[in-house]
C-alpha cells in the first residue's frame, strides 16, 4: 500500500467517522455493563483516533507528510510542537532491553517500562499498570535525533509466541488502516477523547470516532456539584475540576475516569491556572463583601494538598503567570480594583497595583514580558511589566471590555468588549490596538487554533473567525463567520468559565460546544459550516475539552505516551512512518498481575429486593435491598456511606441519597419519579472502594398510566 492510498483511505474513514458522528451513544449509556468489559481493554488506547495516522493535515485542508528535521549534535532546544522542558529528563532503562529497527538510513528503537513502583522492584510490564511506551528514531547513520515526526503505532496480542514476519507486519497495519470501523487494534496509540462539562455535575467522556455507529461515551464522571472551570496537567494524567457551590476542586484519575480526590479550596473557588512547571495549581476563591475572605488558594500538585491561602480581597480573580513562573498575577474586582503581585517560590505577595475600575480579565505576554489588564468600566487595559512591577503603558479601548487572551506566540492580543461587539487586536511589540473588527453580539470567548482565533458570542450562533497569518499585514481583516450550531449560547444554561472551543490535536480542526443545542460540533477549517455533530444525551455542553494519548515527542526524536494493558500476552507492536515508508513489528511481553486479579473481585454485592420494576409517576418509590460480602455471603452491617445514585435516562434528571439501614443487612432508599422514563439505579461504598460503573445497576421503568406501588419481598 503505497502513501498516496493510505491518504485516500484515511480520507475515507473521516467522511465516514463524520457520517456516523453521534449514532448509537444512547446504547451505550442504558447498557453501561455491555461496554464495561470493553472498555477495561480500550479505555487506556480506543479514544477519537488521530485519524490521518503518520499523515497529518498541514495547514489548510492538505493532508501530507511534512519533512522531519534531524537535530545535529546535542541541543537544548525544545523539539518542535513539544511541550516538555527545555532539558528533557533522562530516559530510565527500561524493561526489558529496546528492541531496534534499521532500515532505509533510520533506527527506531522500541522501549517500554512500568511506572508502577514495587517491592520487588521487577520493572517489567504487567497487566492493569500504567506503563510508558517509548520510540526511540535516529539517522542511522550519524546517530542524530529525527525530529518533528508522526509516528503511528497499535498493539495487538497475538495467539502464537512465534513473532510476526514482514508480511504479517504489512498485514496488519493495513487492516489498521483500513476504513472499516469493525477492524480495530485492542491498543491504539493514536487517540484521543473528548470531555464535556456538563450542567448536571458530570463530565461525559467521549470516543469521538470508534464504537456503534461511530462515536462512543465511554464513561461518566460524576461530580459533587456543578463544574466551573477545568485545567489539565501537561503529562495529561489529572484533570482538576473547581466545584464553586461545595467549595472543593475535584481531582479527576485520567486512566480510571474516576473523581478519586475532592480538595477544600476555600471559599467560592472559581477560576484555575498551572503555573508554568505544574508545581501548584492556583485557584481563585471569588469571595465576596468588606469581610470576605477573597484571594488565592495554592494547591501542591504532586500530594494534591493545599500549601498556602494568600488573601488579595474580595470580588472575582483572574490569574496569570510570567514567563518563568516566578511570579503569579491576580487581579481583584472591586471598586479600586487592583492586580496582587505574588512570589511563586516563596508563596508571598510582593506588590499590589492599582489599576483602577472594574479588572475583569488578565494576560501575560511572553514577547512582551508583561502582564495585560483588562477594566470593564472604563475599557483601559493597564500594562504591567513582568520584571519591575510597574505600569509601562496604558492602552484605551471603550468600555465593556470583558476578555483579554493572547494566540500562542505572545505577540497578538485579542480584546473582546461585550457592550460594543467588537475585538480589539493588540501588537504587544508595540503595545498598540493594531485592528478593532466587529463580532457577534456579546462576545465572550475567544480560543486558538494554529491558524485561526476563534470568537464566541453569547447572543448568535455565529461563530467569528480570523485568520493569524493575516494581522499586522493588512489594514482591513479578512473575517469568517461559520454556524456554531442551531441556537445562539445565551438561550443555553449558563456558562462556565472553561472554553467551549477548544482545538483538536490535529491543529486544524475545533470542537465547539453549544449547551443550547445539547451538542458538541465538529469544525475543519476550510468549510462552510461544521461537518459533524455528537448529541450529548439530553446533557448541556458548557465547555469542552481534548485529553490527547497520542504519541507525541517529549524529547529530541524521543515520541512517547502513557498505556495500559488489560491483560496478559504477547503483543505484536505495529510501528509505521509513512516517509521514508517504514513498517515493522517488534515484540512485546505483558505478565500476569495477579495483585490486579485478586482487586477485581468487588468487596460488595447488591441484592435488590424489588419484585416490580414498574412505577408511577408522581409517587414515593421504596427501594429495598440487602448488602452482602460476595465472598463469605456474609451481610454487610453499618455501612454508613452507601450511596445510591438515581439517573432519568439519557441523564436529564438524577438524585443522590445515602441509604438508610432497615435491619442487620437490608437497606433503603426513597425517590418520586417526575415523568416517565427509564431510571437507572447505580450505587457505591467509598469506604469498601467501590464506584458506581462496578456494581450492576438496577432499571425501572416509570409508566404515564397508574400502577401499583412496586412490592417488595420479604425479609429473609
Amino acid at each position: 500500500m503505497n502513501s498516496g492510498s493510505q491518504r485516500e483511505i484515511l480520507v475515507e474513514m473521516r467522511k465516514l467517522f463524520l457520517r456516523n458522528l453521534g449514532v448509537g451513544l444512547l446504547l451505550a449509556f442504558l447498557f453501561p455493563s455491555i461496554f464495561r468489559i470493553a472498555s477495561a481493554a480500550s479505555l487506556q488506547s480506543v479514544g477519537g483516533s488521530r485519524i490521518q495516522s503518520a499523515a497529518r493535515p498541514g495547514q489548510g485542508s492538505n493532508i501530507g507528510y511534512q519533512k522531519p528535521e534531524i537535530a545535529l549534535g546535542p541541543q537544548s532546544a525544545n523539539p518542535s510542537g513539544g511541550t516538555s522542558s527545555s532539558n528533557p529528563a533522562p530516559i530510565p532503562e527500561p524493561y526489558p532491553p529496546p528492541e531496534k529497527f534499521i532500515q532505509e538510513g533510520i533506527s527506531v528503537e522500541f522501549s517500554i517500562r512500568s511506572l508502577t513502583r514495587r517491592a520487588d522492584k521487577d520493572s517489567g510490564v504487567r497487566e492493569g499498570e500504567d506503563a510508558e511506551v517509548q520510540f526511540t528514531i535516529k539517522d542511522s547513520t550519524s546517530g542524530n535525533p529525527v525530529r518533528g515526526l508522526h509516528p503511528a503505532a497499535w498493539m495487538e496480542t497475538r495467539p502464537t509466541a512465534k513473532a510476526s514476519d514482514s508480511k504479517d507486519c504489512h498485514a496488519k497495519v493495513q487492516s489498521f488502516l483500513s476504513p472499516s470501523l469493525n477492524v480495530r487494534p485492542e491498543v491504539d496509540l493514536n487517540v484521543y477523547f473528548v470531555l464535556s462539562l456538563n450542567e448536571d455535575a458530570s463530565i461525559s467522556v467521549v470516543d469521538p470516532l470508534f464504537g456503534y455507529g461511530g462515536s462512543k461515551l465511554l464513561t461518566t464522571v460524576q461530580l459533587k456539584s456543578p463544574g466551573q472551570d477545568w485545567v489539565l496537567t501537561g503529562d495529561r494524567k489529572k484533570l482538576y475540576v473547581s466545584m464553586p457551590s461545595v467549595n472543593q476542586i475535584a481531582v479527576i484519575d485520567t486512566a480510571t475516569w474516576r473523581s478519586v480526590l475532592e480538595v477544600e479550596a476555600g471559599p467560592n473557588p472559581l477560576r484555575l491556572s498551572l503555573q508554568p512547571d505544574e508545581k501548584y495549581l492556583w485557584v481563585g476563591n471569588d469571595a465576596e463583601g468588606i469581610d470576605a475572605q477573597g484571594g488565592v488558594t495554592v494547591i501542591d500538585t504532586s500530594q494534591d494538598k493545599v500549601i498556602a491561602r494568600i488573601p488579595t480581597g474580595p470580588g472575582h480573580h483572574e490569574i496569570a503567570f510570567s514567563t518563568d513562573g516566578g511570579y503569579a498575577f491576580v487581579t481583584n474586582k472591586r471598586k479600586e480594583g487592583t492586580v496582587s503581585i505574588i512570589d511563586t517560590r516563596q508563596l508571598q505577595k510582593v506588590s499590589s497595583i492599582e489599576v483602577g475600575g472594574f479588572p475583569v480579565s488578565i494576560a501575560f505576554s511572553k514577547l512582551s514580558r508583561a502582564a495585560y489588564v483588562a477594566n470593564e468600566e472604563d475599557g483601559t487595559i493597564t500594562v504591567i511589566d513582568g520584571q519591575n512591577h510597574r505600569i509601562r503603558s496604558m492602552i484605551r479601548t471603550k468600555p465593556g471590555v470583558k476578555v483579554i487572551r493572547f494566540a500562542d506566540n505572545g505577540r497578538w492580543g485579542f480584546v473582546l468588549n461585550e457592550k460594543e461587539s467588537m475585538v480589539h487586536i493588540l501588537d504587544s511589540s508595540t503595545d498598540r490596538i493594531m485592528h478593532s473588527v466587529e463580532v457577534g453580539s456579546s462576545p465572550e470567548q475567544v480560543s486558538f487554533s494554529k491558524a485561526y482565533a476563534y470568537i464566541r458570542s453569547r447572543g448568535t450562533e455565529q461563530v467569528t473567525m480570523i485568520q493569524l497569518g493575516s494581522l499586522g499585514r493588512r489594514e482591513s481583516l479578512p473575517v469568517t463567520q461559520i454556524p456554531g450550531g442551531e441556537t445562539s449560547p445565551e438561550k443555553g444554561s449558563s456558562p462556565a468559565s472553561a472554553d467551549a472551543i477548544v482545538a483538536t490535536p490535529e491543529g486544524n480542526s475545533v470542537l465547539i460546544a453549544n449547551a443550547a443545542d445539547k451538542t458538541i460540533y465538529y469544525y475543519e477549517e476550510g468549510m462552510a459550516a461544521p461537518m459533524g455533530s455528537f448529541r450529548n444525551y439530553g446533557r448541556f455542553p458548557r465547555a469542552v475539552l481534548v485529553v490527547d494519548r497520542s504519541l507525541r515527542e517529549v524529547g529530541l526524536g524521543v515520541y512517547s505516551t502513557n498505556v495500559m494493558l488489560s491483560r496478559a500476552g504477547t503483543y505484536d507492536v505495529a510501528f509505521l512512518l509513512d516517509s521514508p515508508r517504514l513498517v515493522h513489528c517488534f515484540d512485546m511481553v505483558v505478565k500476569p498481575n495477579q495483585a490486579l486479579k485478586r482487586k477485581q473481585q468487588v468487596p460488595l454485592q447488591i441484592d435488590p429486593l424489588l419484585k416490580e420494576k414498574r412505577i408511577s409517576i408522581g409517587e414515593t418509590v421504596r427501594i429495598k435491598f440487602r448488602a452482602i460480602d460476595p465472598n463469605t455471603q456474609q451481610p454487610r452491617t453499618g455501612l454508613k456511606d452507601l450511596g445510591v445514585l438515581i439517573l432519568l435516562a439519557p441523564g436529564t434528571w438524577q438524585r443522590r441519597e445515602l441509604a438508610r439501614p432497615l435491619s442487620e443487612d437490608v437497606y433503603e432508599v426513597t425517590f418520586i419519579a417526575p415523568q416517565a422514563g427509564v431510571y437507572y439505579v447505580f450505587f457505591e461504598c467509598p469506604s469498601l472502594d467501590v464506584h458506581y460503573q462496578e456494581l450492576p445497576q438496577l432499571i425501572l421503568h416509570a409508566m404515564q398510566e397508574k400502577t401499583q406501588p412496586p412490592a417488595t419481598a420479604p425479609n429473609k
